[in-house]
């Protein structure tokens, strides 16, 4: 569906900029790579079919075989760049459990070797093609990250509760983007996502220190849970009736949700701030028990 297009400069602009004095809604926002030459796999691909179906049926079938495997490479290679802009945006994560960059590079290179097959012919120039194939694909989108990041000294078991909480809340402002189209309102929108960069604010501080989770388990499950069925329930009303009412309520809960989640969130890196310095006193006390005189 076509949008009205809108920014800083438009006649609407208080209404649809993304974030309060002009900022951008998502401050560690950044654009995904996921795109561009990723999406050029899925067509490339398409130049086995065209000629597939003007030769034998042992090259028709190698031809297709190769489509569907660069298919399979390319889907590979978008999960593996999604993956690890995920990986790059925390400052605690895993790395991906499956190699997917490198799995597609491996693809691609049978892909490229049973395209480049002549049945009878030699296996140099497939095998060839395929090397080079392959290379070309890691070169050009990378290996995966191989290793954790910023998991020393982290409980392993805390990690996976604090990742199925923020999936699950994921989960609910992705029902809440969903669920705002519907109002048709590019306002209502922008306003969504600004709230909903303010509770990524806290899945973020909560990864890098996932003793925070039990103080925001609530926000993390129960505020986003009810904030969601309420954008539902609004969207419907809305859609319908236009009711001015209904969206002024809507929009103050949104406000009151974001000062809350803000002033949680900030709550949280005071504590962490609050832990550090005992932990800093405490090993200062016993630098002077051993007679070391403290340089400040």
């Amino acid at each position: 569906m076509a949008e009205k297009f809108g920014g800083q400069f438009s006649p609407d602009a208080a209404k649809t900029a993304p974030g309060a004095g002009g900022k951008p809604v998502y401050d560690a926002a950044t654009r995904t790579k996921a795109g561009g030459r990723v999406n050029l796999l899925f067509f490339a691909p398409l130049l086995f079919v065209l000629t597939a179906f003007w030769q034998e049926p042992a090259g028709m079938a190698l031809d297709l075989a190769a489509f569907a495997l660069l298919i399979l490479a390319a889907w590979l290679t978008r999960e593996g760049v999604l993956a690890q802009e995920a990986y790059a945006a925390r400052k605690v994560a895993r790395r991906p459990a499956i190699p997917r960059k490198i799995f597609a590079s491996t693809v691609t290179g049978i892909a490229l070797f049973v395209g480049g097959y002549v049945p009878g012919g030699s296996l140099l120039n497939p095998l060839l093609f395929g090397v080079i194939g392959a290379g070309l694909h890691l070169f050009a989108f990378g290996p995966d990250p191989m290793k954790d990041k910023g998991m020393e000294g982290i409980d392993t078991f805390q990690t996976d509760r604090v990742a199925r909480a923020v999936d699950e809340g994921e989960a609910y402002l992705s029902a809440m983007k969903d669920a705002i189209l519907r109002a048709a309102d590019r306002g209502m929108e922008a306003r969504v996502e600004r709230f909903s960069a303010a509770a990524r604010s806290m899945f973020r501080t909560v990864e890098n220190d996932p003793r925070d989770l039990t103080a925001a388990r609530k926000y993390l499950t129960v505020y986003l849970m009810g904030a969601r069925d309420a954008t539902v329930k609004f969207a419907d009303i809305y859609a319908r009736s236009k009711d001015a009412k209904a969206k002024a309520d809507y929009e103050a809960l949104l406000s009151d949700l974001e000062t809350n989640f803000a002033a949680q969130t900030q709550s949280l890196l005071s504590e962490d701030r609050t832990d550090l310095t005992i932990e800093i006193d405490v090993l200062r006390e016993r630098l002077l028990r051993e007679g070391v005189k403290p340089t400040v």
